[in-house]
């Protein structure tokens, strides 16, 4: 069973940072598709960012391009979300994802806000 925990979420504020990880109970170091989406109350949920299984190719949202990074190690089977220069509208609820024999994969959610 494929199993997506991610931590790391929190309280924080703008202009601040936070880093979140995303542990799998599955080995990732084969995976293809994996990344993290957000959901903001009352919106739809957003793709934020993606990472191929080298993790050299990386996409982002425009919205999160140049204050987000991502990254994975394949070894601990955990992908991380580094999110810098955070705003008010970056608060939402995280996902990470997987896709795997043709199913997507998802964890629980972590909260961030992003308060004064």
């Amino acid at each position: 069973q494929v199993q997506l925990v991610e931590s790391g979420g929190g309280l924080v504020q703008p202009g601040g940072s936070l880093r979140l990880s995303c542990a799998a109970s599955v080995r990732i170091f084969s995976i293809h598709h994996m990344g993290w989406y957000r959901q903001a109350p009352g919106k739809e949920r957003e793709l934020v960012a993606t990472i191929t299984r080298s993790g050299g190719g990386t996409n982002f949202a425009d919205s999160v391009k140049d204050r987000f990074t991502t990254s994975r190690d394949n070894a601990k089977n955990t992908v991380y979300l580094q999110m810098n220069s955070l705003k008010p509208e970056d608060t939402a609820v995280y996902y990470c994802y997987i896709h795997l024999s043709g199913l997507n994969y998802w964890g629980q959610g972590t909260q961030v806000t992003v308060s004064a």
